[in-house]
Formats: structure tokens, sequence, C-alpha cells
């Protein structure tokens, strides 16, 4: 087997040094704990999120199309839209269509769905302690850091 120059494969000397690659594996152990503390309640981290940005927006009055919903939450477009209508079919909300607006539905929780969100949002925010509690005094920070990302 020929042995290849590794620096004109990567910029980096270890898959460690890697930013992405860090951030892919960070992600990875973050989403495993949220999906295995959502089981018991049966919805999957996904669900979770477009549930809780939903339940935000309708208590701040923010009616929005599946299409805004997906964007607010940096999800694809019909990845959303299949999730949703899974969350359709469990009965945690409903797809309206609104006069003069067709084309678009507009998601609404059920009073299942606001159930729901009651019970996972401190599951989720309880897993979300434990696993950045270690950051402590640079939480602030690392905060800032992912705002600045997400910015970009």
């Amino acid at each position: 087997m020929e042995h290849q120059d590794w620096s004109k494969v990567s910029q980096f000397s270890e898959p460690e040094h890697s930013p992405g690659f860090l951030l892919w594996q960070v992600s990875s152990l973050w989403r495993r704990k949220i999906e295995a503390a959502l089981y018991p309640l049966g919805i999957t981290h996904i669900q979770f999120v477009l549930l809780a940005n939903l339940n935000w927006r309708e208590h701040f009055n923010k009616s929005s199309t599946q299409i805004e919903l997906a964007r607010s939450c940096k999800i694809d477009v019909n990845m959303a839209s299949q999730v949703l209508r899974t969350l359709e079919k469990k009965g945690y909300l409903e797809r309206i269509r609104e006069p003069g607006n067709e084309r678009s539905k507009f998601p609404k929780l059920t009073k299942a769905g606001k159930d729901i969100v009651k019970q996972a949002m401190p599951v989720v925010e309880k897993e979300d302690h434990k696993f950045f509690n270690c950051l402590a005094e640079e939480l602030s920070s690392f905060k800032q850091q992912l705002h600045k990302l997400i910015r970009e």
C-alpha cells in the first residue's frame, strides 16, 4: 500500500484539530443525550425543536407558515414538512390553510401539542444543563460564539 503525504490530503495533522469535526462530535454526543431523554415521551429531538419553536411563536402571537418555521429552526423545509406531517398524525398540531393564502400551511399546536411541550421542555433543559455545565463561566461566551456562527 502506498503511503500518502498527509499534508496534501488535509491541513490538519489529526482529526481532533478540525473545528468542523469537533463540532460534529459535540453535536452528535449532545443529540444522543437529548434523544435518549425524550424517548420516554415518544418524540424525537427534531419533533421537539419544531413543537417548542411553534409553541414559542404562538405564545408571542407570531403566526408562521411551515416554511417560516423550518427556516427559524434552521431545518430543511422538506424535512420539516415530513416531521410536521408526523406530528399532525400524532395529534400534536394541525396544519391550516388560511383564506387568501391557500398554498401555505400554517401549523397550530393542539392541546396535546402544548401538553407535550410542557412535559418535554424541562427534560431538554435538564439535559442541556448537565451537558453544558462543564463550561461554567465560559457558557455565556460559548453561546455568543454559536450565535456568531449562526449569523454567518
